[in-house]
């Protein structure tokens, strides 16, 4: 006599699993905000690529909050005591551990406006086509500076 062997297997039906519907919500604007122990270091770096100071919050006798505004670009920074202050379950976040990539028209306007400012990577161009000037802001963030050169058309 043969014995027949029923195997089941289980597999999942994903038709039947029920989804969530997600909403499509519209941003408007990403601001990094810098976390770092003093302010006013940053100020010099920023002004001489021409931000301007948009808002300034003191704690204390020095700055605990600042905004730069250049353009469409917009650099927030705030220090450990206000955090403390403000949001105390923020407090022990990591510090200058930050990567900005900004986009520029002039590259060689900014190399002017740096200065002396060491470069992290030697000025570059990438596989992707930027011209890019790669330099550590004083708070401790790595700010990547990029020019794209117009395509031929």
């Amino acid at each position: 006599m043969k014995k027949l062997w029923i195997v089941m297997i289980s597999l999942p039906l994903f038709a039947a699993v029920p989804t969530k519907h997600h909403q499509e919500t519209a941003m408007k604007r990403l601001t990094p905000v810098l976390y770092v122990e003093e302010i006013e270091p940053t100020i010099a770096f920023w002004e001489q690529l021409g931000f301007k100071r948009a808002n300034e919050v003191n704690e204390g006798d020095r700055l605990g909050f600042i905004s730069f505004e250049n353009g469409p670009v917009q650099i927030m920074y705030q220090t450990r005591a206000s955090v403390l202050k403000d949001a105390p379950e923020l407090a022990d976040a990591p510090m200058g551990g930050s990567m900005l990539f900004i986009e520029v028209d002039d590259i060689d306007g900014v190399a002017a406006a740096l200065g002396d400012t060491e470069y992290l990577v030697p000025r570059r161009t990438t596989f992707y086509g930027a011209e890019e000037i790669i330099v550590r802001e004083p708070g401790g963030n790595i700010v990547n500076f990029a020019h794209f050169a117009a395509e031929a058309g």
